[in-house]
C-alpha cells in the first residue's frame, strides 16, 4: 500500500487477533514491525515467521504493557532495532465482563491498568521518538464500548470511555507536533477476545482483516488530512 512501506512501527499486543492482523498487513504492505506481547515464545514464533515471509522487516520484543518499564523498554528497543518510530499501534487490551456486585478488585486494576494504562505509558515512550518522524501516527484500537455502556461491562465501559477520552485529548495535544491520533473502534469482531472462541457461527461479526484495513486506511491519508476516529459494525448482525 502507498505510504507504508518502510515505515517503522510497533503494534502492542499482536500475536493474535486483531494485532496480528494489523501487524501482518503492516509487514506485507512493506513497512518494518516490531510485534509484541507478554509471552515471549509466542512474539518469537510469530516475528520469525512474518519475517521469513513479508516484504518488511520484522523483530519481536516481549512486552506486558500494565508495567511502565516494560513499555519504555518496547519503545527504546524498537527505535534501536528499526533505526526510527513512525507509528505506534496501540492494540494489547483485556475483557472481563462482570457485574459491579461479582468484579474483583484484582479484574478491575487489571483491565483498567492494560486497556487504559498502558495507552498512556506507550504512547509517552513514543512521542519523543515519534516527533523525529516525518509523519508520526499513534493508532489506539479500541471498541464500540468506548461509547456504549453494557450490563457486566464495569470494568471493560470504563477502561475503554478513558481511553476515547485519552486518545481525542493526544490527539489536540500532539497535532502541532507532527504526530497524528486516531481511535479505530470496532464492534464484535470474530476473536477468541474475551475468552470466546471465533467459530464459524460468528461470521456474521467483523474480521480482524476488517479492523487492519480500517488501520491501514488511516495510515495512507496525506499529512493535510485527520480522520481521528473510527466507528466500525458488523453489517449484518443476527436480529432479535
Amino acid at each position: 500500500m502507498d505510504g507504508i512501506a518502510g515505515r517503522a512501527c510497533v503494534v502492542t499486543g499482536s500475536t493474535k487477533g486483531i494485532g496480528l492482523s494489523v501487524a501482518t498487513s503492516l509487514a506485507e504492505a512493506g513497512a518494518d514491525v516490531v510485534i509484541s506481547a507478554r509471552s515471549a515464545r509466542d512474539v518469537e514464533r510469530v516475528a520469525a515467521d512474518l519475517d521469513a515471509k513479508s516484504a518488511g522487516r520484522v523483530v519481536g520484543i516481549t512486552c506486558d504493557v500494565s508495567r511502565v518499564e516494560d513499555c519504555q523498554e518496547l519503545l527504546g528497543g524498537a527505535v534501536e532495532e528499526l533505526g526510527r518510530l513512525d507509528v505506534l499501534i496501540n492494540n494489547a487490551g483485556v475483557g472481563i465482563y462482570a457485574p459491579i456486585t461479582e468484579l474483583t478488585v484484582e479484574d478491575w486494576q487489571r483491565q483498567v491498568d492494560t486497556n487504559l494504562g498502558g495507552v498512556f505509558y506507550c504512547s509517552k515512550a513514543a512521542v519523543p521518538h515519534l516527533m523525529e518522524s516525518d509523519d508520526g501516527w499513534i493508532v489506539n484500537v479500541g471498541s464500540l464500548a468506548c461509547r456504549n455502556p453494557f450490563a457486566g461491562g464495569t470494568g471493560y465501559n470504563a477502561s475503554k470511555f478513558g481511553l476515547l477520552g485519552l486518545s481525542e485529548a493526544m490527539m489536540l495535544d500532539l497535532r502541532h507536533h507532527g504526530i497524528r491520533v486516531a481511535t479505530v473502534m470496532p464492534g464484535s469482531v470474530n476473536t477468541d477476545f474475551g475468552g470466546s472462541p471465533a467459530s464459524p457461527e460468528s461470521a456474521w461479526k467483523l474480521r480482524p482483516e476488517d479492523v487492519a484495513s480500517a488501520v491501514l486506511h488511516l495510515l495512507g491519508y496525506g499529512g493535510n488530512a485527520l480522520v481521528s476516529r473510527i466507528e466500525m459494525r458488523p453489517s449484518q448482525p443476527p436480529k432479535g
